[in-house]
């Protein structure tokens, strides 16, 4: 049995100690991931799948009244998801699945749907985070909306105009608690201020808790020569640049990962988490709030060189390869 998000294939005495078909069905679907213990653990929502089935509700509402509705995420997985529609306007809480740290648990996404001669226009209020600077792929004052999520967005209300024959529709989505919720979440420092971000590579949200923690330490220490990835653009092009290797998702677990590699190991994927893990002051005395923002300048190439540089030296058998949201390489280990 294979994880259908990372590929992953569940070793045989995972399975054999899982006594819920009902479970395992969910970890086969990629709706749950199997730890080594037999636990499966449900993946949640991001935020760009409830407002993307908020959004649809809000549509599919303008024929009759809905409960749910099927959203087909970003990695390709089709799933139902709980949605209220009446009358043009509807309304979605964001699912956590076993993640309890997941500070947008329960916030509620609304839309509101009304008719227009031909065409999608999509708009974002109340509780919306916008830019308040230009960064490297946003410009100021536009919606924290990533690609990915919107195109979700886009393609669910454009199949629910396939079902109620309107030409053109506009909508717009808003999170009432947004302000309130993201004044626990990083936006601030990354630029985005009013509200939360609409996000979501997958459209599925990572269990990050101990005990998954556990497994992947496991899948660590097993493995040779692992390559270790810290989000999903990095597990994509991880992929397809080390074919032959295993690509373990670690998430934020940098430091724990390494620690449980016995030989050599890779560390790959975008320099915001793995920079900071390298040097966590390496922002300081630059002038710059991200490490985004910190790539797009001149002193950049010389601050990551030095940054590879000792890290290799704290790190001997591990090789760190950097790549931007296109998969481009833009550092590797000296």
């Amino acid at each position: 049995m294979k994880d259908p998000l990372t590929g992953f294939e569940y070793p045989g005495d995972w399975i054999a100690k899982c006594t819920s078909p009902e479970k395992l069905r969910l970890a086969e679907r990629g709706l749950g991931i199997l730890t080594s213990s037999g636990t499966v653990l449900r993946r949640g929502f991001t935020t760009g799948t409830t407002a993307a089935a908020a959004a649809k509700s809000a549509v599919l509402s303008l024929v009759a009244d809905i409960q749910t509705v099927s959203i087909t995420l970003p990695g390709g997985i089709p799933v139902d998801v709980t949605a209220h529609g009446h009358a043009g306007t509807g309304s979605s809480i964001k699912y956590a699945g076993d993640y309890p740290s997941d500070i947008t648990a329960c916030l509620e996404f609304r839309a509101e749907a009304a008719p227009k001669e031909g065409g999608i226009t999509v708009t974002f209020g109340e509780g919306i985070g916008r830019f308040s600077r230009d960064t490297p792929r946003f410009r100021k004052g536009m919606p924290s909306v990533s690609p990915t999520a919107l195109s979700c967005i886009v393609r669910s209300i454009q199949e629910a105009l396939d079902v109620t024959g309107e030409s053109g529709i506009t909508v717009r989505i808003s999170a009432p608690l947004g302000t309130m919720i993201a004044k626990k979440t990083l936006n601030s420092r990354m630029g985005v201020d009013g509200g939360i971000s609409v996000l979501g590579t997958t459209g599925l949200v990572e269990p990050w808790d101990d005990h998954l923690t556990e497994s992947i330490l496991e899948r660590v220490a097993a493995a040779k020569r692992p390559v270790l990835t810290t989000g999903r653009v990095g597990l994509r092009f991880s992929r397809l640049l080390f074919p032959d290797r295993e690509v373990i998702l670690i998430g934020g677990k940098l430091k724990d990962a390494l620690d449980a590699s016995p030989g050599e190991a890779t560390l790959c994927g975008l320099p915001a988490l793995i920079l900071r893990h390298m040097n966590p002051q390496i922002l300081d005395g630059t002038g710059y709030l991200t490490v985004e923002e910190l790539a797009g300048s001149p002193q950049f190439p010389a601050i990551l060189a030095e940054t590879l540089r000792k890290f290799r030296q704290t790190r001997p058998r591990v090789t760190a390869v950097l790549i931007n949201r296109e998969g481009k390489i833009i550092g590797e280990s000296p």
